[in-house]
């Protein structure tokens, strides 16, 4: 089960997301009464609030400030938002904001360098996006960098160039990211019901754009829609970190104070570029009949959409309590009557509330043999069943917890936060709408939520579309949503030298020396690996764990057993059935989330800090006693069956597997993927087997990062992991070593009906304890591996404009991984493009990089070090993974001065031995990919 969710909502607590849920995972077994809940662990933390501690200030321009000052990390988050989005737009200027947040990258007249160029050579983790109500901008850095970056943005508020060899080329770069949307088949299907559900509406449009209308933007449009709409009366910068306020308004000032109209008010609601059509969206007719969409693609989907009110709207938090009700986890009502039936493979379910309307959005893939109208058929009885028979409080008590956590967990890092803040103030007009939305939660009856369902969810009122595939496609797309945000991923402009960079950076402190505190690591008797950590800046912990259990351990005639127990694993366990299971977690909106990768198992999971007992008594059981009931298991292979399917109709799914199957020989464990024969052969006793003897303690690291008394959690995990025991010794998998293809081999994938290709190119290289492995990161970062400042990036996406999206790196683990590249290119144009990668490749081995490049890449890598460090949930899976990869924790305080250690020579002799485009391999996933 998945909330279709994109980044910027993942991040957003103010549209109240939860976390993202697992893949759907199968369960049974009968509830166990009269189980006792673990006690909570007392903390000294008061309650979570979003903007207790934020500061909002109006310059007078109009520029709106908001400033909150986080202790922790010394990072600052700088963000910067425009109340202008696709809803402003029309048919006809459909994309035009989207087009000029690409544009806003490409220099200004102050600075005429790509602007990724300036804040990579920064160290910032940067990007952008637009979405219905806004488009902003986002940097997190050192402390010691904020004012640089309020410095940039600022320049980029006033004086961006945008002409029309600027436009030209970043309108190639945003056809390819549409065209790239346009390979999933859900994408399609959402977009037309969208179009439907709202006619004569900025909302049945997509935030992208159409080609038609980017294809006709004239440089004088979009110059004149940014010197309306790009000006502080319409902008709101938001800065979160470790700063002193003061200080922090002084720098906004400097930076902002001289732009726009002195006595200029801030602006509410910005108004459409193209008068016509209305904004309002509750009340249009809908569609009668079912749109049906016969296109090539894998599997059948089914999206549904019913009209909302605004984000102010009183009734905003009894339907998102009502979205929990409805699917949330195992509990809830479309999980049982969609994922526990057997109709549904995946899907998704929210209530988007935007500034001016919304809508409730269902999306669902059924199981294969699955009809859709039988699944509609159950979407409708569910709903049917809310609208006419009340909530219980339960269920109601539940759903208030759960909204409550997640919104605390999904803004643990200053960067959500910022984010968060953001979002409320552009889409509510009010900064403080979560902290007010959680308030208001807290008075929903089961009333209001049959109330609201029956208002807004009456089968009048939908608009439902199917997607029904022409083709069985072996393989199918992935989940891109037509009313998803925008998300970048920038590459570097022109070629500029690394100095030529440095002249226009603003002042700014260099970089010191990240203070890494290191957790503290010991050893149960058993020989499960335990690490913690306290962080006291939120009232949380982040747990990490790690199994040795991971798809290594796969055969060609058992591929995807290691996901089938790995997303069974909540399934139910000896003392808890698997509803009581679900009913620990979610009553304190715990969360616990299993997922196999190539090494290991990783579990995932959060919690408030009073509640750390209850995630651990959770882990502990599945860890130690799951069951695996054979009908979940049954139903969890027909979801792995759909879940294959859609893989291989993604051009890049398909081309990663179609690379490593060409790479490495039969029986290499990284050549091995699961197939829809495999799956169903899998028994339970494969599974039971698996299990008892891969899941053990002396395979298994624990970290938790976060407000906690460690003394007290060491008895807790004593209690809990103390008697689990390993027998025998633990299984180990045999990597044959392979050499580099004899020549250029290539190797291609027709998928049919696809806009887009995606191209692999590499060969085996090193793993991570080659003593080349620090040379290899910088010169990856120069090659493709920032987005920053690449050369790959520089010659195929800004200057040639050939690609959406294209990057390179060395898959250094434990075992010798593969050197690669990776790009999207429209079909016309992937022969050029992969002549150009191997060309620059090819540059880079005989020349080597300069010493400037050099110097440049690991300042941005030494910077970029110490913001990855501060997200708690990031650490707690640094530290697992790590450790879990057989390296010592050293490492991590070790890093600074083994970048710092890299010197030219020694990356240039790197590139010299592991660059080798006349051996390689090149596969092409893509239309017509098999002439």
């Amino acid at each position: 089960m998945k909330k279709r969710f994109t980044a910027l909502i993942a991040l957003s607590a103010a549209l109240l997301m939860p976390s993202g849920l697992a893949d759907v995972i199968g369960g049974s077994g009968q509830p166990v009464t009269g189980t006792p809940k673990p006690a909570p662990i007392t903390t000294a933390t008061s309650a979570f609030s979003l903007t207790r501690d934020v500061k909002r200030s109006v310059l007078s321009n109009g520029l709106t400030v908001l400033t909150k000052e986080v202790r922790g990390a010394p990072v600052v988050s700088v963000q910067v938002f425009y109340k202008i989005g696709s809803r402003n737009e029309a048919p006809g200027v459909n994309g035009i904001a989207h087009q000029l947040e690409h544009l806003m990258f490409k220099g200004t007249t102050d600075r005429p360098v790509q602007f990724g160029r300036l804040l990579g050579a920064l160290g910032a983790d940067f990007n952008a996006f637009t979405y219905y109500d806004q488009t902003a901008y986002f940097e997190t850095v050192e402390q010691g960098k904020a004012g640089a970056v309020l410095q940039l943005e600022a320049d980029r508020m006033a004086k961006a160039i945008i002409d029309p060899a600027a436009l030209n080329s970043e309108r190639n770069v945003v056809l390819s990211e549409i065209e790239g949307n346009e390979n999933s088949p859900a994408y399609r299907l959402e977009r037309a019901v969208q179009s439907a559900a709202f006619p004569g509406s900025p909302y049945g449009l997509t935030v992208g754009g159409t080609r038609k209308d980017i294809d006709g933007f004239t440089p004088e449009q979009v110059r004149a829609y940014y010197q309306k709409y790009y000006s502080p009366e319409y902008a709101t910068v938001v800065v979160v970190g470790d700063f002193q306020t003061a200080e922090m308004m002084q720098q906004v000032q400097s930076a902002f104070g001289k732009l726009g109209k002195p006595g200029t008010q801030p602006i509410a609601t910005s108004v459409p570029l193209v008068p016509g059509g209305s904004e309002a969206t509750l009340g249009k007719a809908a569609a009668k009949a079912p749109i049906v969409l016969k296109e090539a693609g894998p599997t059948p989907l089914l999206n549904a959409v019913y009209p909302l009110p605004d984000i102010s709207s009183a009734d905003g938090p009894a339907l998102k309590v009502l979205d929990y009700v409805l699917l949330s986890g195992r509990t809830s009502k479309l999980y049982q009557a969609m994922f526990e039936s057997g109709l549904a493979a995946d899907g998704g379910t929210f209530p988007y509330q935007f500034a001016r309307g919304g809508w409730y959005s269902f999306n669902f893939t059924p199981t294969p043999d699955t009809d859709l109208k039988k699944l509609d058929a159950a979407l409708l009885a569910t709903l049917d069943d809310v609208r006419n028979t009340p909530v219980s409080a339960e269920e109601i008590a539940r759903a208030k917890t759960s909204i409550s956590t997640s919104t605390l967990l999904d803004t643990r890092s200053i960067t959500a936060q910022a984010t968060s803040l953001g979002v409320d103030a552009t889409t509510a007009g009010d900064y403080q709408y979560t902290d007010k939305f959680l308030a208001a939660l807290q008075t929903v009856t089961p009333a209001d939520v049959q109330r609201v369902a029956k208002q807004y969810l009456p089968d009048s009122a939908r608009t439902v579309g199917y997607f029904e595939p022409t083709k069985a496609a072996a393989e199918a797309g992935g989940n891109a949503s037509a009313g998803g945000a925008t998300q970048e991923g920038f590459n570097a402009g022109p070629p500029v030298d690394p100095a030529e960079v440095a002249k226009y950076l603003p002042p700014f402190t260099p970089s010191g020396e990240a203070n890494v505190t290191l957790p503290e690591k010991y050893n149960l008797p058993n020989g499960m690996t335990v690490m913690l950590l306290r962080d006291t800046s939120t009232p949380t912990v982040s747990l990490s764990v790690n199994v040795k259990a991971g798809r290594e351990f796969d055969t060609d005639a058992k591929a995807g057993l290691v996901d089938l127990v790995a997303t069974n694993l909540l399934s139910g366990t000896q003392s808890r059935g698997e509803l009581e299971l679900a009913k620990l977690l979610d009553d304190v909106g715990a969360q616990l989330t299993p997922a196999a990768n190539r090494f290991g198992v990783q579990i995932g999971g959060a919690s408030r800090d009073k509640d750390l007992p209850v995630l651990i008594e959770g882990l502990s059981d599945i860890l130690q006693s799951a069951t695996f009931p054979q009908e979940q298991l049954d139903r969890s292979k027909a979801r792995a069956v759909q879940a294959v399917r859609q893989a291989d109709d993604d051009p890049s799914s398909v081309a990663l597997k179609v690379f490593r199957k060409t790479l490495y020989p039969v029986g290499n464990p990284w050549q091995v993927f699961s197939s829809p024969e495999t799956i169903n052969a899998l028994t339970r006793q494969d599974v039971t087997a698996f299990y008892k003897t891969h899941y053990r303690p002396d395979a298994t690291v624990l970290t938790l990062v976060g407000n906690f008394d460690p003394a007290q959690v060491k008895t807790l995990l004593n209690q809990k992991f103390g008697s689990w025991k390993a027998t025998g010794p633990a299984p180990t998998v045999v990597y044959p070593e392979i050499g580099k293809p004899d020549g250029m081999v290539k190797v291609a994938a027709d998928l049919p009906g696809k806009t887009q290709a995606v191209t692999f190119l590499g060969y085996q290289s090193i793993d991570r304890a080659d003593p080349r492995y620090y040379a290899s990161l910088v010169l990856n970062d120069v090659l493709g591996g920032s987005t920053l400042s690449s050369r790959l990036g520089t010659e195929l996406r800004d200057r040639d404009g050939l690609t959406y999206g294209v990057g390179s790196g060395f898959t250094a683990l434990k075992q010798p991984g593969a050197f690669y590249i990776n790009m999207q290119t429209n079909p016309k144009d992937t022969a050029k493009a992969v002549q150009a990668a191997l060309g620059i490749v090819k540059d880079v081995r005989d020349n080597g990089l300069n010493a400037t490049e050099v110097a440049t890449a690991k300042n941005g890598l030494l910077s970029s070090y110490t913001v990855g460090l501060a997200n708690p949930a990031a650490l707690a899976s640094t530290f697992t993974s790590l450790v879990s990869d057989g390296f010592p924790l050293s490492e991590l305080t070790d890093y600074q001065a083994k970048i710092n250690a890299v010197t030219p020579e020694a990356v240039n002799a790197a590139a010299s031995e592991l660059l080798d485009p006349e051996n390689i391999v090149e596969v092409t996933a893509g239309p017509g990919g098999s002439k």
